[in-house]
This record gives C-alpha cells, sequence and structure tokens, in this order.
C-alpha cells in the first residue's frame, strides 16, 4: 500500500475559513495560506460541501491571490455528500457514490480550488449502497487523467475499506481522533492504517476539550495543567502531542484560522509524551485505569 508521505504533519483544515466560520476575504485567506507555508503547514483539508459548497471557491481565489506556486502546497477534498442548502435542490441529505456523480464533482473540485489535481481525494462518508466497482471506475479514470494523486476515504470502518479495496486501493482515512473521542484505537480503525500503510488523519482533534465542561474534560483539564511547565507547552500542543504519539502516525487536521495557534500547532509535532504522562492523559479522558 503506497501511503502519502508529502503532506505535512499539521493539516490546515478550511471548513471553517468560509461561511461556516470566519468568512475570510480573499485576501485574508491568501495571507493565511503564507503564513501556513512559513510555519510549516502545507497540506490544505476541504470538502465540496463546507460553506454549503461556497468554501472551495473561496479558497481558490484566495490562493490564485496569493501567487503560491501549486507544488509548494498539498490539497485534500472530498465528495460525496448531497447537503441541503440553496447551492443545491436536495429534498434530504444524502450520498451519492454513482460513477458519474464523483467525477463531476472531482472536476467541479478542480475548478473552484483552481488547480489542475488534488493530491488526495476522499468520500467523506460511507453510504450503504456504495459499491466498489462504481467506485473504482470513477477513481480509475480520474487517476488516469492526472486529477487526482491518491484516492482515500473518510470516516470509514476497516470494513467499509476492504470492500472497497476489492475495486480500488485506499491510501487514506480521516476519522474523528482525540482524547475526548479515542474509540478508533479501539475498533481497529488505527490498528487498519497501521497495518496497511494508510495515512491517519484525525479531524476535531481537540475533541471537546475547549467545547464542553463535564466530568471527562475537567479531569483531563487537571492531567494537561499538571504538565504544561514540564513540556514547556499550550493546552492545545499537548492534547496534539497525545494523538501524534499514537504508532499510526496520525496528522491533526486544525482548524483554527489564528496564526499563533496554527504555529503552536506545527510545533506541537516537536514535542515527545513520556510514556506514562501519555497513560495519565489517557486514565483521564477514561475517568478509570486501563484494564
Amino acid at each position: 500500500m503506497e501511503n502519502t508521505t508529502k503532506n505535512s504533519r499539521i493539516i490546515a483544515g478550511a471548513m471553517t475559513w468560509g461561511q461556516w466560520g470566519k468568512q475570510l476575504s480573499k485576501n485574508e485567506i491568501a495571507d493565511l495560506i503564507h503564513h501556513c507555508l512559513e510555519v510549516g503547514i502545507t497540506t490544505f483539508d476541504h470538502a465540496d460541501i463546507y460553506g454549503g459548497y461556497t468554501n472551495e471557491t473561496d479558497f481558490g481565489q484566495g490562493f490564485a491571490q496569493s501567487g503560491i506556486t501549486r507544488n509548494k502546497i498539498q490539497l485534500i477534498t472530498k465528495c460525496g455528500i448531497q447537503y441541503v442548502c440553496d447551492a443545491r435542490k436536495n429534498r434530504i441529505k444524502h450520498y451519492d457514490y454513482s460513477s458519474d456523480y464523483i467525477v463531476w464533482s472531482a472536476e467541479q473540485s478542480l475548478k473552484n480550488l483552481r488547480t489542475d489535481y488534488v493530491d488526495l481525494f476522499l468520500l467523506h462518508r460511507p453510504s450503504p449502497l456504495m459499491h466498489p466497482d462504481e467506485i473504482a471506475d470513477a477513481i480509475g479514470k480520474l487517476k488516469k487523467e492526472g486529477k487526482i494523486k491518491e484516492f482515500g476515504v473518510s470516516n470509514f470502518t476497516p470494513a467499509q475499506i476492504a470492500m472497497l479495496e476489492t475495486g480500488i486501493p485506499v491510501s487514506a482515512n480521516q476519522v474523528e481522533f482525540s482524547l475526548t473521542a479515542e474509540g478508533v484505537m479501539y475498533d481497529g480503525t488505527l490498528d487498519d492504517c497501521l497495518a496497511n500503510q494508510r495515512m491517519a488523519m484525525s479531524w476535531s482533534p481537540l475533541g471537546s476539550y475547549f467545547k464542553e465542561i463535564n466530568d471527562q474534560t475537567e479531569r483531563i483539564k487537571s492531567a494537561v495543567m499538571s504538565m504544561l511547565e514540564k513540556y514547556s507547552a499550550t493546552e492545545d500542543q499537548l492534547l496534539l502531542a497525545w494523538i501524534m504519539a499514537h504508532p499510526a502516525n496520525v496528522h491533526p487536521v486544525v482548524g483554527t484560522t489564528t496564526k499563533k495557534r496554527l504555529e503552536d500547532a506545527n510545533k506541537a509535532s516537536e514535542i515527545q509524551l513520556d510514556l506514562e504522562d501519555w497513560f495519565i492523559l489517557l486514565e483521564a479522558s477514561q475517568g478509570h485505569k486501563v484494564p
């Protein structure tokens, strides 16, 4: 299995750059792309549905404005979710993984991102109706034409990936993984990435730590705060370092648009947590000793 290795360890998630978040202008997007490259983040994560099918266009305009050459960055995008919004005449949220739709969606993403190819093209979420041969036909065509470099999935189980691989290799899986959502360490998902050399990515890598106040986040916060001085780190950095300690070589997708936090996130890859500290944080999350 070929693994995606050229991507930066920290990936900039663009979901909140547009209408679903900060609503950055073309110039602000160009400036933020430049900043990401300056601090060592070269990979940008998208999906066609972000911003109600508007984020890719906004990013593409900002990228064109930036003057950065295409070979300096890596672009990830996703397809498959049919979202209910002004841009689509959908009556209900659903999934479409027909061959024609996958090809059409990829070509729309290329147009919107103002690029000739994407480095990694993902199926956004599994559909009960997806067929490996149908998907393989589309991905094979897109690869042959040079429109996508590598193919992967997001939020897929190992069994679903195995089903797809009867038709086409899968080189990456982007899943929810954080200290407050660590189930993929136990359900075979990260084991599958490690065993098959798939690129593992984590969306929402900070989990609910900053979003919720409950017993779990309070326990984690107490443990994290006790380690800040030892590692000369921020809370964000320790949460990211915990994820990156997993042997699957997980790439966190960081959604912030704050320049300092992006810089700090990239530096988190330099933190090596002591073994017992890693388990102290795990115990804080689970609320009990490991079995």
